[in-house]
């Protein structure tokens, strides 16, 4: 699938992919598998500086933030390099109650995030459609929270009716690994040991009505370059089914897990190698949004905003109760503690503008429709005005007096640049209006 040897004289090749790329056109396969390839260090530094301008043509200089809540750590799965997997005898399991679960969103929503990722271990009785509707339903009623999205097991096309039914904005699930062999070795019990059931669980999920789904591998399970071509096919081949494809990537690497039995060096992915993956997904599917989660050390998760990624997990607990407390076992360890104010200073320190949007979810720019307006590099006005009016409010509400100033010197150099009342929109934010958006 990937030519390892790649050479200087396909310089003008990269680069007339790097031109595609720049003018918002998905990437074939091989066009992918020339960028995976790539060995040349200077023509990496292209790739990255065309990376860059492909996400700012889509996306603008918004970084959106979001926080995962972990629902439940029991699993009936035995995933080897899993926290949660049932082999691992010394975890302390919990599932929360749909009020436990409120108060931790709570407490989220009263830190300023307006999106959040329920995350729960797979586990069908535990975790099933009941308990993720019954629990949506909650923290849509009783919080701030405006749009929840869901990492849970694969469901049939039914139970995916009644996910999208309750509010969830996107359904996300990992293949983990697309190499078989590689696969069946870590996934020897339990529903995912089934290959095939969680290869077309996108399939049944867009069938159920969902037009927004969150994809990824784990980097680390087998050689990288290979699972990021498969994921990129696995994509190209929805959007020739369905019009449209994943409306998010996700790049988290295996990292150190409580009981876990995973090799993490076998097929260790760097720092650099992770640059190169962000920057090839970013080319590859130009729309896509790139997720950046806390697994990844605090200064290579600001390098990676540079590069491609637009939307970063901030202040993240991997355990049930884990915001309320020291929580039960984690599914992996953080690798970036700072809080959801200290990365908003941070994004906006890097001349980027952080967002706490959750606009597109509730005004139907979903599926095709999102994929259509990000492709003609419209959606990024939505993005980038929505990004302004949603820190406006975080500033209002939620901001410590440093970070607050800090703030308010980008939203007023905001305004001066715009002409499309912007301004009157803050001042009504400021009067106490909340949730203006467009």
């Amino acid at each position: 699938m990937v030519n390892h040897n790649m050479t200087g004289p396909d310089r003008h090749r990269i680069r007339d992919i790097l031109d595609r790329s720049l003018r918002l056109q998905t990437l074939n396969m091989s066009e992918v598998s020339s960028l995976l390839a790539l060995s040349d260090r200077d023509l990496w530094d292209e790739v990255f500086h065309a990376a860059r301008r492909v996400k700012e043509k889509v996306y603008g200089r918004r970084i959106v933030l979001f926080a995962p809540l972990y629902l439940s750590n029991e699993c009936s799965n035995d995933c080897l390099y899993c926290g949660f997997r049932t082999g691992n005898s010394d975890a302390r399991r919990k599932t929360l109650s749909a009020a436990e679960a409120v108060e931790e969103a709570a407490l989220l929503a009263g830190r300023g995030y307006r999106r959040l990722l329920l995350v729960a271990g797979e586990h069908p009785k535990r975790a099933g459609i009941d308990y993720i509707e019954k629990t949506v339903g909650a923290i849509y009623r009783e919080t701030d929270i405006r749009i929840l999205h869901v990492n849970a097991a694969p469901m049939s096309v039914e139970d995916f009716r009644r996910l999208r039914a309750s509010g969830v904005g996107v359904y996300q699930c990992f293949q983990e690994t697309y190499h078989l062999p590689s696969y069946r070795s870590y996934h020897r019990h339990g529903a995912k040991a089934d290959y095939d059931g969680r290869l077309h669980a996108m399939d049944r999920a867009i069938e159920g009505g969902f037009e927004d789904v969150g994809m990824g591998v784990l980097l680390g399970l087998y050689d990288w370059r290979w699972d990021v071509a498969a994921l990129i096919a696995h994509c190209r081949r929805l959007i020739g089914k369905y019009g449209f494809g994943p409306h998010t990537l996700s790049v988290p690497r295996l990292q150190p897990a409580p009981g876990a039995r995973a090799d993490l060096e076998r097929y260790r992915v760097t720092g650099e190698d992770l640059k190169k993956i962000v920057a090839i997904y970013r080319l590859s599917l130009p729309y896509v949004g790139v997720v950046i989660s806390t697994r990844e050390p605090a200064g290579l998760r600001d390098e990676l905003l540079a590069l491609g990624a637009s939307q970063i997990s901030a202040g993240s607990k991997t355990s049930p109760r884990g915001y309320l407390n020291d929580g039960d076992t984690e599914q992996f360890e953080i690798g970036d503690s700072r809080s959801l104010e200290e990365v908003i200073g941070k994004i906006a320190g890097l001349g980027m503008i952080p967002s706490l949007c959750t606009a597109c979810y509730r005004e139907g720019r979903s599926g095709a429709r999102f994929r259509e307006l990000a492709e003609e590099a419209v959606i990024g006005n939505f993005c980038h005005e929505n990004a302004i009016l949603s820190l406006t409010e975080y500033v209002r509400e939620c901001a410590n007096p440093e970070v607050r100033e800090q703030l308010k010197r980008l939203l007023n150099e905001e305004v001066a640049k715009s002409r499309n009342g912007l301004a009157e929109k803050i001042q009504r934010i400021e009067s106490g209006t909340r949730d203006v958006h467009i």
